[in-house]
This record gives C-alpha cells, structure tokens and sequence, in this order.
C-alpha cells in the first residue's frame, strides 16, 4: 500500500509540475487588464484582446502590411524566432476608416477548438513556400490560441498592438507569408 501511495504522489508532482510549467509559459503570453501601456510581455487591452509588446527585432518600419476590409490594416512590425522552436509574429491593426469596424468572425478560423474559446486572431497562418508547409498559430493545453484575443471592433483613427505565435520553420527558412483571413497576405522575413 504504501509502494501504491508512493507511485501515486510522485505522478501527483510529476503532473503538477508540467502543469506549473505550462502555467507560467502561458501567463508570458497573457495578463492583467489594466488598462495601462504595454511593458515588455503581452498584455490585455481595455477592448479585452491580448496585445503585443515591444520585443527584440521590431522596427519603425512594417516588415509587410495586409490590407483588410472596411480601412482595416494590419502592419506586421517584428517576425523573432525563439530558440524554443517557435516564432512571435507582432503588429498592430489599424482602422484607417472613417467609421467604427467589427472584426470580421472569420479572422478567428473556422477550428472548432479555437472559435470555442471566443474571438481571436486563430485562424492566421505561415506559409513556407520553400519547404511547401502551412503552419497554424499554436495552441495551449486547452486548445486556446497563442495570439491576441477579445478584439471585436477597432475604432476610426484607432490602433491595436497584437501577436501571433507559430511552430518555428526550419531555420534556414527566413521568408514566409503570413495568411489572415479577410486581409490581403504578406511576406515577411523572421530574425533570430
């Protein structure tokens, strides 16, 4: 019995340190709304959507720029590839309109796993022209993507920092095209 109890608790740890692990992986991705400016890790904005940060590789300059409909813009400032084997697609979605524009439903995607947990930026990809693969945004243990979420609508003149992250391409694959559906698509170049 004790052998059995033994067994039990030392899966019991082994299962609540993956679980802790996961959590604070997680968390790098997400936080708090408070309504304040971004610092250096993803945020919530006040719109209740994830936002992105300033992070290493960022320029003034957009790497691409994916016109959407209704004046909506989504300027692509950095591409970094982690050394965990995944890459950090960050921007911001412009409304260059004169009126108030509602996201469209399908730039969450149409996976049931990801529109379950409400509206995202889930159904962006990269496309890997060289080693002829598509890459979907990376999802969390319970299946919620790893981008922006809760952004609905982007007022006239507003902008909304967001990210994306994706499995990580080989790394001699530099060049790939970012794909969000109901905007135009976009080649980019990762670094790192």
């Amino acid at each position: 019995m004790s052998i059995r109890f033994t067994a039990k608790a030392r899966r019991g740890m082994v299962a609540f340190a993956v679980a802790a692990g996961l959590a604070v992986g997680v968390a790098g991705c997400g936080g708090g709304d408070d309504g304040k400016t971004p610092q250096a890790s993803a945020s919530v904005s006040k719109s209740g959507g994830s936002n992105a940060s300033a992070q290493e590789g960022q320029s003034d300059t957009p790497l691409a720029e994916l016109k959407g409909e209704d004046g909506l813009l989504l300027q692509v400032t950095s591409a970094v590839r982690d050394s965990g084997g995944f890459v950090t697609v960050n921007g911001d979605i412009k409304n260059d309109g004169a009126n108030s524009v509602v996201i469209p439903a399908q730039v969450s995607g149409d996976e049931t796993e990801i529109t379950k947990h409400g509206f995202s930026l889930g159904g962006a990809t990269l496309v890997d022209s060289k080693g002829k693969k598509r890459y979907y945004v990376l999802r969390d243990t319970d299946g919620r993507p790893l981008t922006s979420t809760g952004i609905t609508n982007v007022e006239s003149g507003q902008t909304i920092p967001v990210f994306m992250q994706f499995p990580a391409p080989p790394a001699d694959t530099t060049d790939v095209t970012l794909q969000l559906p109901t905007f135009s698509s976009g080649t980019i170049k990762i670094s790192g």
